[in-house]
This record gives structure tokens, sequence and C-alpha cells, in this order.
């Protein structure tokens, strides 16, 4: 099998896989997928990551196809790195193969300005035409005109507050207090357009190539404000040369005012998404953010 001939026949790469007909070689593929190295007959590698067997549920409907979507979307505004899908099957997804290298200044200033190209490139609402995904759990693309602060409120912070209460993850005091956030994020500004975002881009899912570029994986992608995926560069601990490539993202094109005090608003729901899916450690994080936000939310009121 080489590379003309998975694409021509990519339904064919489970039966290649299962007969060790190629070569594979294991890699880190995130906190729910396995993940490997496919050497094909002729050299080409490819990435491929599918549902771990005996897994306690079987592979979400749509998963894969939802993922490559999102990579495809991001790929065809030809502006930040992103990897060609070469096969989507329900159950697995195989990527071309991008060698890591290491993150450097100029890798980091490249791409603050390409996120910026990939952000312009803009969608046609909030949302996406194809069903989401955030890690293992579902997100509503339901597509709507907006305004942005309605969309985000409904879709990205009230389901996982829910899922987060229920599975015992936070408590009704703590949910009470991100119900503050939710009611009062339409006086927080910041309202734009759709932006084009990759929509989970906490800093492992950013990889610095060899090609001393930087390339965009595991994305949850869909029409949402940009300020999401910059706010998000910053969590656990924060990408490297994290200032790099804020001041060249600003070069291209700058952000509206206020945004550093959106930060945290921004950074909620991917760490609401963490309580839903992995529980109570995350709980600490979440209300220091939701209390950070409010705080802010009472101090630009004060200054109004």
């Amino acid at each position: 099998m080489d590379l003309a001939y998975l694409r021509a026949h990519p339904a064919h790469l489970p039966t290649f896989r299962t007969h060790q007909r190629l070569r594979e070689t294991p890699v880190a593929g995130g906190n729910i997928c396995g993940a490997a190295r496919l050497t094909l007959d002729d050299g080409h590698s490819v990435f491929a990551k599918s549902w771990p067997e005996g897994a306690a549920c079987p592979v979400p409907e749509g998963f894969f196809t939802a993922e490559a979507a999102g990579l495809r979307w991001l790929r065809e505004a030809d502006a930040v790195g992103v990897p060609e899908v070469i096969v989507v099957l329900p159950e697995l997804l195989a990527l071309d193969w991008v060698e890591p290298g290491e993150p450097t200044p100029e890798a980091a200033e490249r791409f603050g300005r390409e996120l910026a190209e990939l952000h312009r490139a803009g969608a046609t609402s909030f949302g996406a035409t194809w069903p989401g995904f955030i890690g293992s759990l579902p997100a509503d693309n339901t597509a709507t005109d907006g305004p942005w602060s309605t969309w985000f409120a409904e879709r990205r912070l009230a389901p996982y507050l829910r899922r987060s209460v229920d599975g015992g993850a936070l408590t009704a005091a703590d949910a009470a207090l991100v119900e503050q956030v939710i009611s009062r994020v339409d006086g927080l500004g910041g309202d734009e357009p759709p932006a084009r975002i990759h929509g989970d881009l906490w800093p492992g899912n950013v990889l610095w190539g060899a090609d001393d570029r930087v390339w965009l994986i595991d994305p949850a992608a869909h029409g949402g404000h940009r300020e999401t995926d910059l706010a998000q560069l910053a969590l656990f601990g924060g990408i490297p040369y994290l200032d790099r490539v804020l001041a060249a993202y600003q070069e291209s094109w700058p952000l509206p005012e206020g945004w550093r005090d959106r930060v945290p608003l921004h950074q909620l729901h991917l760490l609401l998404v963490h309580t839903a899916l992995f529980g109570a450690s995350y709980r600490d994080v979440v209300v220091q953010t939701a209390g950070a936000v409010l705080s802010r939310a009472e101090r630009a009121t004060v200054d109004r």
C-alpha cells in the first residue's frame, strides 16, 4: 500500500493494519484516541487515530467525520498549517504526517500572522454545517446569525455547565456562579462577526513542525469568536513564545478594545468541558475563572 493506493482505496486501511501489512509505530494521540504512525510502502507516513479497542462506550456516531470536516474547512483558508485528511472512516481518521520539531520565536511569529489570516477567512454564521464534538462530548453547532454573546452563552457555556453539575463535578453554589457569568455575557463587549476558528486551541493541539511552522490538530472547528482561540492558547501554562504569537497577531489584525479582560470568559468554555469530561479535579480553576470574569465585569461597570 502506497499513498496513491491509499487515496484510491481508503476503506482498505483497517484491513492492512489488521494483517500487519504496514509498519506501525505507536505515538502520542491525546486523552481519547489511540494513535500511530503508519509507514507506507513508498516511504510516506500518515498519522492514524482510532477509537480504543475495548473502550467503555462505542465511538460516537460522526466523531471522526466531524473532525475531518473541521480540518478540511480550516485547511480551505490556506492560512495556517493544517494536515491533509487522507482517510476518514467511522472508526478511524488518517492524516498526512507532520514531522515534529522544536518551538522557535520565528515559528511563533509566523503562527500569529497565519492565525490572524485563518480567522479573517470568516464563517457564514456562528456554529457549523456539521454536528460537532469537543473531546468526546457533543458540541452544538446549530448555525445562528448571532449575536456572538448569546450564541456563546447558550451553545458553549450552558451545556457543559449542566453536564458538570449532573456529573457531580460542580456544586450548586459553583453552578450559581457560572450562571451569573452566563447572564452577563452580553454586557462584556467584544461582539464581532463570526471568525473561522479552531475551537479547541489549548497548547496540546498546537504542533510545532520540523519545517519551523505551527500546525493545528484536533479541532472543534466552527464559526466563533477569534478571541476564543487566543485565550485557549494561554491555558495550562500556555504555548511557548505566546507573547510573540500575540504581538504578530496584533500587527496583522488588531483585537478589539478590552480583549485582555475577556480572556477568562473565553477560557471558561474549555474549562467547563474539562469538568464535564474529567470531573472535580478541574473544579477550582472553573470557580476561579468564573470569579475573574465577574470581577472584571464589575470593574467595567464602575468605569462606565
